[in-house]
């Protein structure tokens, strides 16, 4: 979806990219998003998470004079971002609560002195007085909005003081553009409305997929067993285990802990101090898991999670992709778990039911959880029926998700689910599922006995399946909305309409057979074949030691996705280190030998820095063939002259002219090396432009 016209990204964005970033290509979506921001035009932006919404405003901020502010709702996620982006080069700071006085004076100063770009922003902020003075002084010349969903009210990220950022944007005459990974159509036109006071801006829908992400559902049997099952395949890789309550992301962390992980809790009841180091661990300890409620959501910016499982049903289908989606931020292969049961279903629905939101409001509610139980239960491939959700519809089933890896057996459970509905109307909708579930087996419990539910036609009618096999006959009822939990009754099971045609035999159901047995854990992934992986091991201790000697997270040297294609690219030499993704110049210089020392098993050639800043660049090829023809050429074109040499930041100027100018040539070289080496250097100057280097 895109409104007006847009053009593509020019020379400058992409060699910004290259040099400050290290990539070559911008990610689907974000090559029109960049142009459009950069050209001044107003912008909404839903981007998938782990879609590289935040370079959309922090490349354009670079590519013309003043500041741009960045709003965002999270300190963590802001700390890291000014880590990331002064790692590559980038002058950035924040202005938080968090902040100490000395920190706070310091970004000030920077702003003062015309070294920062990027200006990171709490929304509270918004409300003290003097900001958009501040603003102005400073030379503000656009707004970035990052997370624009919590401008709406009835979503559960809501930020009373995001409604302040459309009357900042009136009074400083900017343009603001605004990114989420969570927008339905209602949501979109809140943040239209509310940031952009009903002007149109130009809207960018990218495609929701990640392909990255493996997605797997299992059914509930004994979670804390199946976590710490999950768990095990991946010990070493960073995760987040999402839970429902606060008491179990502490049981869990325990349980963890005891079966050796280093694992730790968060949720919202804790200490403000114990949430900050909880965070700052997470982000610099390599192979950490972190049992979490979604207080620790918009705040999780590491790129290099390699796993989220859910312990408990998220809330929503776009709830749970956002928050697997915070796994393989960095592009690299990463995995999802979630398990569901009946009870995950209960509280849901009630949760739904019980919310103060008017009645279509709640009606909506049911249909997002009505998608995730269709995902959960589906039997074909996931991800096709995940991004129609979505409205895009792929071609081809995706090969990376639980059912792709092994289809799943279905049967026809018609009967089966005649007989549940009908043990529901006959008791009255006024029971749940353990005690339809003893009538259904034929079990004389003193409840039924004493309810007379003994003398129903229906008792004892499905003794061809026992307990756990009925359990999730009705989770998956539950799951396809056929039955609903009423809260007014306790939880007790009533129909749906779409329960009557099954009822009178008009529509058949199939089940998944798979959900009958107790589910097995899906087999890690692994990140790089058998004969590199002890390169990786090496490469990432090589980062975590120059992580920790500089006081930053891991991922800020480098994300797991660049270590990868050095593990299996294996680049002997700074130009070849240069063509890594995610190498940009600035770390090239910083860290390039470093990791050539792990690569080559011995520290690299010395390399003169004014080559070395070369690396990766056609004046680096250039400079090469110029120091040939110099070193041919010491003792003069018959080797009897005295020597001459050409050092090399005299070289390097001469290659960065990148044309034959024998003018210009003849001064950079002075008189006596533009005798003895002018026309060899000409030559070469001439021959690289006719190569196209020029």
């Amino acid at each position: 979806m895109r409104q007006g016209p847009v053009h593509a990204p020019d020379d400058a964005a992409r060699a910004l990219l290259a040099q400050v970033w290290g990539y070559a290509e911008f990610r689907p979506g974000q090559a029109e998003i960049v142009a459009a921001v950069a050209e001044g035009r107003e912008v909404l932006a839903i981007l998938p998470t782990g879609g590289g919404k935040s370079l959309c405003y922090q490349l354009p901020a670079l590519m013309a004079p003043g500041v741009t502010v960045v709003i965002s709702p999270l300190i963590a996620l802001m700390r890291d971002q000014v880590r990331a982006l002064a790692a590559a080069g980038v002058g950035a700071g924040a202005l938080t609560s968090g902040n100490t006085g000395r920190e706070t004076d310091e970004v000030l100063a920077a702003l003062g002195r015309g070294r920062l770009r990027l200006l990171y922003m709490a929304p509270e902020r918004l409300a003290q007085p003097g900001t958009a003075g501040l603003l102005r002084r400073i030379g503000c010349t656009r707004i970035a909005v990052d997370e624009a969903h919590c401008v709406s009210q009835w979503g559960h990220d809501f930020r009373p003081d995001y409604l302040r950022i459309g009357e900042l944007r009136r009074a400083l005459g900017v343009p603001l553009s605004a990114f989420t990974a969570t927008a339905d159509a209602e949501t979109r036109a809140e943040i239209v409305a509310r940031l952009f006071g009903g002007r149109m801006p130009a809207i960018f829908l990218r495609g929701f997929d990640r392909p990255n992400l493996h997605l797997a559902f299992a059914a509930k049997a004994d979670p804390r067993r199946q976590i710490l099952s999950f768990a095990a395949a991946r010990r070493g890789r960073s995760g987040i285990v999402y839970c429902a309550t606060r008491a179990r992301t502490e049981a869990l962390a325990a349980a963890l802990e005891r079966e050796g992980h280093a694992a730790l809790a968060y949720h919202g009841g804790m200490d403000p101090d114990a949430r900050r180091r909880a965070e700052e661990r997470f982000a610099r300890e390599d192979g950490l898991i972190v049992a979490a409620t979604v207080a620790f959501g918009m705040g999780v910016d590491k790129p290099d999670i390699r796993w989220v499982a859910h312990a408990d049903l998220p809330k929503s289908i776009e709830a749970y992709w956002q928050e697997v989606g915070r796994a393989g931020r960095d592009g690299a292969p990463a995995e999802t778990l979630t398990l569901h049961g009946a009870d995950d279903i209960r509280l849901r629905r009630a949760q739904i039911d019980g919310s103060p939101a008017p009645d279509d409001r709640k009606a909506a509610d049911h249909a997002r959880l009505n998608a995730l139980l269709g995902l959960a239960e589906a039997t074909g491939c996931r991800r096709r029926l995940l991004l129609a959700y979505f409205g895009e519809a792929p071609q081809a089933d995706c090969g990376a998700c639980d059912l792709c890896d092994r289809p799943p057996a279905l049967w026809d459970a018609t009967q089966a689910v005649r007989k549940a509905l009908s043990a529901i109307l006959r008791t009255g909708e006024s029971f749940g599922a353990g005690h339809l579930t003893d009538i259904l087996i034929g079990a004389t419990t003193e409840k039924v006995r004493a309810r007379g539910h003994d003398r129903l036609p229906t008792f004892g009618v499905g003794r061809e399946l026992d307990r756990s096999g009925w359990g999730a006959v009705f989770r998956q009822m539950l799951g396809r909305d056929l039955v609903r939990p009423d809260a007014a009754r306790h939880g007790a099971l009533r129909l749906t309409e779409a329960a009557r045609p099954v009822l009178r035999g008009e529509v058949a159901v199939s089940l998944r057979r798979d959900s009958l047995a107790r589910p097995a854990a899906p087999a890690a992934r692994a990140l790089v074949d058998d004969e590199d992986a002890g390169l990786l091991a090496a490469l990432k201790a090589r980062r975590r030691a120059l992580a920790e000697a500089q006081g930053v997270p891991p991922y800020v040297v480098f994300a797991d996705r660049t270590l990868i294609e050095m593990a299996e690219r294996r680049p002997a030499t700074l130009d070849a280190m240069a063509a890594i993704g995610g190498v940009g110049s600035v770390k090239l210089a910083r860290y390039g030998p470093a990791f050539l020392e792990v690569i080559l098993g011995a520290p690299p050639p010395a390399t003169h820095p004014a080559r070395a800043r070369l690396a990766g660049q056609a004046g680096g090829r250039l400079y090469d063939r110029l120091e040939a023809a110099a070193r041919a050429l010491e003792r003069g074109a018959d080797g009897t002259e005295r020597p001459l040499s050409c050092p090399p930041p005299v070289l390097a100027r001469v290659a960065a002219l990148g044309r034959a100018d024998p003018a210009v040539l003849d001064r950079v070289l002075g008189a006596r090396r533009a005798e003895r080496f002018g026309a060899a250097f000409l030559a070469v100057l001439r021959g690289d432009g006719r190569s196209g280097g020029g």
